[in-house]
């Protein structure tokens, strides 16, 4: 069974651990390592606040600027719903600190249908991750994380539904069961939203599931692991979305997963927008064995996939983006991708188990690739990529430590930090 004649993941579903020790290799590029440990050495440093303590739970009522408002040891879920049943006020605001789960879940917070176009918003340096270092359970591999998704955007979640401005963490590749599904996705089991293996195993910082196409903008997803693909984000809308989901100015760093996507990965029926963004440091394909062993599932067997996954059926425009050291840059199996302005620099990532060995880009004639600088081992998988009106064998892009290409030739493509924002330094 391949992974696309399997959309809704209904294969095998044992729930074993597949690969999780073997996704902390380091990256093949000295700045992504070098910022992932200096990453590390900040979170530690951050004081653990909590959220769900049940020492302060939220106002539930909108503050004089419209807002509800959370502060460290409150509810964000709790702001969320209040803000649902507002007919006026869809504006909720996080304050500074790291919020964690305060029990087994499918997700730490869930917009579903009837949060629709709320805006979520954070406030300075704020922290949604799916460990409790208080609750972590001794006898689990990983971190201890309590959730299997950080964030989940469910079935009719349109785009005016916004996440803006949070650090997402801490994903380990936690399995939901199906109690904890039906309890986060309402509209589980109609027509086209049966359950699906992919709706436990994918998505460790971000699930977007069904007719669901939010927009998520300046966040950062760094160390997450998923159980199967989709280490920061998986897009499953199975055909059913009308909109693409929107990502612009995120960053994916040193995330992770044994399968596809180690950053993003769009299953068959989606689509997405992805503006403005940087890739470093995310590594899939560690656990491609097991994955076969274990689920059935076979895919991009020779080479592996990249930070970025798309399958057939799907489609994605990518623009202005930059992926360097991960492993593999992008593959994409869909219809009508673009892929604009973006700088594919050494993502030469890997430990060997794939015979192929690193690409910069894998897609088809299908796809539209337009001034885009590519530049490592293998450049161009598939030999479809234009060299008319691309650069291949790219020059050194000199990033700086925020990842802006300092060499000339590069101009106005690739990734830009948006203004004021601070990212760690390598």
């Amino acid at each position: 069974m391949s992974r696309e004649t399997d959309p809704a993941g209904t294969g095998r579903q044992d729930r074993r651990k597949i690969g999780l020790a073997a996704m902390g290799r380091e990256s093949g590029s000295a700045a992504a390592r070098a910022w992932a440990v200096g990453a590390a050495g900040w979170v530690a440093a951050v004081v653990f606040v909590g959220c769900g303590s049940g020492r302060n739970t939220a106002d539930l009522v909108p503050a004089d600027d419209g807002a509800y408002h959370v502060y460290p040891g409150q509810e964000i879920q709790e702001a969320l719903d209040a803000a649902a049943a507002d007919a006026e006020h869809k504006w909720v605001v996080v304050h500074p600190g790291v919020y964690a789960p305060s029990k087994r879940s499918a997700a730490l917070i869930r917009l579903v249908a009837r949060h629709d176009g709320i805006v979520l918003e954070a406030k300075g340096e704020t922290i949604l991750t799916a460990t409790n270092g208080d609750l972590a359970d001794p006898s689990r591999a990983g971190n201890g994380a309590l959730v299997a998704h950080v964030v989940y955007f469910g079935d009719g979640i349109s785009r005016r539904t916004v996440l803006r401005g949070f650090r997402i963490t801490g994903a380990d590749g936690y399995q939901s069961n199906a109690e904890e599904a039906r309890r986060l996705e309402p509209r589980l089991g109609q027509p086209g939203l049966e359950d699906g293996m992919f709706l436990h195993t994918d998505g460790g910082g971000i699930k977007v599931f069904g007719r669901s196409s939010p927009t998520i903008q300046n966040v950062e997803l760094y160390d997450n692991a998923a159980a199967l693909c989709g280490g920061a984000i998986s897009i499953e809308q199975r055909g059913l979305a009308t909109e693409d989901v929107l990502l612009q100015d995120c960053i994916f760093r040193a995330n992770r997963c044994p399968g596809t996507g180690s950053a993003v990965d769009v299953l068959q029926g989606s689509s997405a927008i992805i503006e403005n963004c940087l890739f470093v440091g995310n590594i899939g394909n560690t656990g491609m064995d097991d994955v076969a062993h274990d689920y059935g599932l076979v895919y991009n067997p020779e080479h592996g996939c990249g930070a970025l996954t798309v399958f057939p059926g799907s489609r994605v425009s990518v623009r202005r983006c930059t992926f360097t050291g991960n492993w593999n840059g992008a593959d994409d199996q869909g219809t009508h991708s673009v892929y604009a302005d973006t700088i594919f620099w050494m993502n030469d990532a890997g430990d060997g188990s794939r015979p192929g060995g690193p690409y910069e880009l894998d897609v088809t004639h299908r796809a539209e690739v337009r001034n885009c600088f590519l530049g490592g081992a293998i450049d161009d998988l598939r030999g479809a990529v234009n060299r008319q009106n691309n650069v291949l064998g790219a020059p050194d892009p000199e990033f700086d430590e925020q990842f802006r290409p300092q060499a000339a030739v590069y101009g106005n493509v690739g990734y830009r930090p948006p203004d004021g924002r601070q990212t760690a330094e390598p």
